[in-house]
């Protein structure tokens, strides 16, 4: 997971309003390594800055990554950097993909639910359920036609059939009736803006869905109280320190201050970037990417914290 790579920039375009494409191939010509549908790639980007996108090609490709990036307005600078200081030809580097948003193959059927640019992970996942011939619906919702992603291609590609598409000044989605019309064992994936994934959540298990049928991958998290944090210890097991975690501190800060070459990104607990191992201790989850078993055993230093006065991780 931590393979860094060489990439160049194949290809940079608008594909729509606030949305560009970057197309990133092996700088030496070789295959990529491969990935699986929902992964991310993390690139390291001008100005220092390090973020986690979602793939959006098909993962049978090995030739190519492709990414989609939304100019964020409220941009810390990754978002901005790709549109504005990456251009066709330049190099980049990035970590061998990853995946904490992984698509169930064995499912009879699969509901996608998107939201603006939501639909990057969506995509990678509807082009292997269409090579599976698996059974599949999209439905994408967006502003306005203008700020929809692959427009041409999700409604008069082969993907078109099965994708429905909606807009804030035109027909709306009505999530209870798509929910409604699925069959049992149907899985759920939803990926957007935090309301619109709370929406979609919340109406599936109001209609009596499984948690074990839901998955959901969030670009922000939801505020965290922070008034109630404690001060405790933090004993990384292989570099043989103990550090104090103030209680107005984030445990990746200090571990920065440390000199701890770990990697991060969105500092929020959504992308899984910085994920590692507790050896002992009950970590206090506040991040929105990890799965209960996956909770058992690590956690998340950009934005958790510790339940115990010590918590001692595999670093």
């Amino acid at each position: 997971m931590n393979t860094q790579l060489k990439l160049r920039v194949a290809e940079k375009k608008a594909i729509a309003e606030g949305i560009v494409l970057l197309e990133l191939i092996s700088c030496d010509g070789a295959d990529l390594p491969a990935f699986t549908a929902g992964s991310h790639l993390q690139i390291e980007l001008p100005g220092g800055h390090s973020r986690a996108y979602s793939l959006c090609n098909d993962p049978a490709e090995r030739h190519r990554y492709q990414l989609a990036v939304n100019l964020d307005a409220a941009s810390r600078g990754g978002s901005r950097a790709v549109h504005e200081a990456i251009h066709a030809g330049d190099t980049v580097e990035a970590r061998e993909p990853n995946n904490l948003f992984a698509l169930e193959e064995s499912a009879p059927h699969s509901v996608l639910f998107a939201g603006g640019i939501g639909i990057t992970p969506m995509l990678s996942m509807v082009r292997r359920l269409q090579a599976l011939g698996s059974r599949w619906e999209l439905h994408y919702s967006t502003r306005s036609a203008s700020r929809c992603a692959f427009l041409d291609e999700l409604t008069t590609g082969e993907l078109a059939k099965q994708s429905r598409l909606y807009f804030d000044d035109g027909a709306r989605l009505d999530i209870r009736k798509a929910l409604a019309a699925t069959q049992e064992g149907t899985h759920l994936y939803v990926c957007g803006p935090a309301g619109f994934i709370d929406a979609v959540l919340g109406a599936a298990k109001n209609l009596g869905w499984s948690e074990e049928r839901l998955h959901s991958e969030r670009f922000s998290a939801h505020p965290v109280e922070a008034s109630g944090n404690q001060a405790f210890k933090l004993v990384l097991e292989r570099s043989g320190l103990t550090l104090d975690v103030p209680a107005d501190r984030s445990v990746m800060s200090v571990l920065l201050e440390a000199g701890i070459d770990l990697p991060f990104s969105c500092e929020q607990g959504v992308c899984g970037t910085c994920i590692t191992d507790v050896l002992e201790g009950r970590p206090d989850h506040r991040d929105q990417c990890l799965d209960e078993g996956m909770r058992q055993q690590c956690f998340t230093p950009c934005c958790s914290r510790s339940l115990d006065g010590l918590l001692r991780i595999d670093l």
